[in-house]
């Protein structure tokens, strides 16, 4: 007998490199019939600046106009902090939640996270200058969240170490976290291959 598979709508959102490709490698190991929007975010990274997004509450309207009931978050660093607004907001239209190497909404310099701000402006002189000054502390409504969260994390990551992942899978009520060792911030691009069999069951659970 053939048990037919779910079909999900996937949205993916990067982080303050801003590139939809960043998801690509991931996106093209999942299932061909679940349906995939890869977000970009304007202003960020090499991205074209746009009016409209000049802040962390632009960019979550601006992911929120492409949610879906339901739809699943796969989400990056930043990425990962709109993520996490999402499903404080819109509860009712996330049926999981994937969060890689990102803040999730705390502290992350008390697990020993490196300042990534210099290096980035000077990577990216002309991104909006929001990304550098937000701060932004959730880990006082993350209870809140009730929905299956996958927190994916390597452990050579300087920017989120792993202590951070650790830290929301406490704060997380249906959280679950791997870790991938030698993953540095960009293993979910990088090491698509070792990250895809983790959000397909993950997402068949």
């Amino acid at each position: 007998m053939v048990v037919a598979t779910m079909a999900h709508h996937l949205l993916f959102l990067p982080g303050a490199g801003g590139a939809a490709s960043f998801w690509h490698p991931l996106g093209t190991l999942l299932p061909a019939g679940w349906r995939k929007t890869y977000l970009s975010w304007p202003g960020l990274g090499l991205e074209p600046h746009e009016p409209a997004l000049h802040g962390l509450d632009d960019a979550v309207a601006h992911a929120a106009s492409r949610l879906e009931r339901p739809s699943v978050v796969v989400a990056q660093s930043m990425g990962g902090l709109v993520a996490v607004r999402l499903a404080l907001a819109y509860p009712d239209r996330i049926s999981h939640l994937v969060l890689t190497a990102t803040s999730g909404g705390i502290d992350v310099a008390s697990f020993g996270a490196a300042d990534w701000r210099a290096s980035y402006r000077a990577e990216y002189p002309n991104a909006a200058e929001w990304i550098l000054t937000e701060r932004t502390d959730l880990s006082a409504e993350l209870h809140r969240i009730a929905i299956p969260t996958l927190l994916l994390w390597g452990d050579a990551d300087p920017i989120s170490p792993v202590g951070v992942g650790r830290q929301l899978a406490r704060l997380l009520p249906r959280a679950r976290l791997q870790v991938l060792a030698g993953g540095d911030h960009a293993f979910a691009r990088d090491r698509a291959a070792e990250s895809a069999p983790w959000v397909m069951a993950h997402l068949h659970s």
